[in-house]
């Protein structure tokens, strides 16, 4: 009888005994970097801990943060409601079953002035997980912070800004590719000069894997669309040694403990040469920093306290893997938005990770094992053969566009799901050591009523603004979008005057069209 093959996620072979892999001549912070962008990694600085947050109303979120604040979380992650991601406005008839739901409903500057209420935007760094109305949440924030007497050149966070993996994953697109690019660009060009310390994309390979593919695929599909947004930026005109500084990545991290720690390996070797290819020659620009969070479509409703456990192995493998900043999951979320009790566990996994473990004691841990330096070449291998594919085609628009991405996304998430359901790939407590139904006591929920305050909140706005400065504003953000002219500087007038987010995406969508 032949020996089972063992395979990681993306069908690589593991050998039973490695015994040599090619010499490690480079260090941490030098490029290609595979070793962390940092020479002494985490005993210099940990890495951020952040936990995503935001449901129902910004008051009801308000409260979450400031939590989480009290709780030694250090830096903010805001989700946002679906209606918020598609650019409509909490009365509007399509928001109708979803406000408040999957994120925290933002309608107009009113709401971010709730959300942020007696939170100091310059002393913490925010992460915002919006794509298609990226821009209109950008203003607001800055509109915050220029109310709070800020200085734009020291505020710090992140937009994920990310359409491409939207069209090709996620769903939440607006407008069609090529105008949703000009958003981007126009975003890139003007916190370039305005907002220099803020990270104006997150190119997301998260979704990528949420949606079903493999480890390879993520790092491959997500360095491709980052590359389409370096060849976009140069396009208009903007130096790849300032704007390449500000790109920054999210990727997910699996069960597949040392694929992971891999794939975060050979994603620093690849954006280097990417970036180095593409003219950066500033270390700074060539360096690959990145976000983790730990992945949603691994954790089970049955059993969900096992979640505890895989979100660690996981959080473990991101921080063996280098990365820079980390949000974990709660262990309840296969069935709800996370209680308090769920998100204090998840943020104390970190913590436990940072100051109890001993794998921040020194760089790079695994570094010169057999196995991992072989697997984080194998990893790159075969990520570059997708990319030199994708390359073929003309690069990421057009992959998404011929719907090549989606296919080799769908194609590997019907076998990851075969093989669950044959056995062949085991989930403890789903298809191996089941039991009855373990029900969780408390699960979180949203009520349908925040749609009517949301609504009447959007009434009292719109009866006590001026509302001819809103006309104006909306009007002259249409005429320039039909031009060339970078649109930041008039999305942040509109919101200052309190046009809603529905009114500025109408604008857009009137413009750009729909996709």
């Amino acid at each position: 009888m032949s020996e089972k093959k063992h395979t990681t996620t993306s069908g690589i072979e593991i050998k039973a005994l490695y015994t040599e892999a090619k010499p490690m001549e480079e260090l941490p912070g030098e490029f290609p970097f595979t070793r962390g962008i940092q020479k002494d990694m985490y005993r210099g600085r940990l890495w951020t801990m952040r936990q995503y947050a935001g449901f129902s109303t910004a008051e009801e979120s308000n409260k979450r943060y400031h939590y989480l604040l009290a709780q030694g979380t250090t830096g903010l992650s805001v989700a946002f409601d679906l209606p918020t991601q598609i650019g409509y406005d909490s009365d509007h008839e399509m928001a109708d079953g979803e406000v408040g739901k999957v994120g925290v409903a933002i309608d107009s500057l009113k709401d971010i002035e709730i959300l942020f209420d007696g939170i100091e935007l310059k002393n913490i760094t925010t992460s915002m997980t919006i794509n298609a109305t990226a821009s209109i949440l950008l203003a607001m924030y800055i509109a915050l912070a220029k109310k709070q007497g800020a200085d734009l050149k020291q505020i710090s966070g992140t937009i994920q800004n990310d359409i491409l993996k939207e069209y090709a994953a996620r769903g939440t697109y607006i407008y069609p590719p090529k105008p949703s690019m000009r958003l981007i660009t126009d975003i890139f060009e003007f916190c370039s000069k305005e907002v220099p310390k803020w990270n104006t994309i997150s190119i997301s390979g998260y979704h990528i894997r949420e949606a079903g593919s493999t480890a390879v695929q993520e790092l491959a599909f997500t360095l491709a669309n980052g590359k389409t947004y370096l060849k976009a930026a140069l396009d208009k005109g903007l130096d790849i040694n300032i704007f390449a500084k500000r790109l920054s990545f999210f990727f997910n991290c699996h069960n597949n403990f040392f694929e992971e720690i891999a794939k975060f390996r050979a994603a620093r070797r690849m954006w280097a040469k990417i970036t180095k290819d593409l003219g950066a020659t500033d270390e700074k620009a060539q360096m690959l920093r990145f976000h983790t969070q730990t992945g949603g479509s691994t954790l089970t409703a049955q059993q969900p306290l096992n979640n505890v456990i895989r979100v660690s192995n996981q959080a473990m493998a991101a921080v063996l893997g280098g990365t820079q900043s980390l949000h974990t999951n709660g262990y309840d979320e296969a069935l709800s938005l996370p209680t308090e009790s769920a998100a204090k566990i998840a943020l104390r996994t970190q913590q436990i990770i940072a100051f109890e473990s001993g794998v921040t004691d020194t760089v790079d841990p695994l570094a010169g094992s057999f196995f991992v330096e072989s697997l984080t070449d194998e990893v790159e291998a075969a990520a570059w053969a997708y990319i030199d594919r994708i390359d073929a085609m003309g690069g990421s628009v057009n992959a998404i566009e011929s719907d090549y991405m989606q296919n080799e996304i769908a194609v590997a998430a019907y076998q990851y799901q075969k093989e669950i359901e044959s056995g062949e790939r085991i989930s403890i407590g789903v298809n191996k050591f089941t039991q009855e139904e373990e029900g969780l006591t408390e699960v979180f929920n949203i009520d349908d009523s925040i749609r009517k305050l949301q609504s009447e909140k959007l009434d009292h706005l719109k009866s006590t603004r001026n509302q001819l400065a809103v006309e104006q504003a909306l009007q002259q953000l249409s005429e320039a979008a039909k031009g060339e002219a970078n649109l930041m500087p008039l999305i942040i007038d509109a919101v200052e005057k309190y046009a809603t987010l529905g009114e500025i995406a109408d604008v857009f969508r009137n413009t750009f069209g729909v996709y």
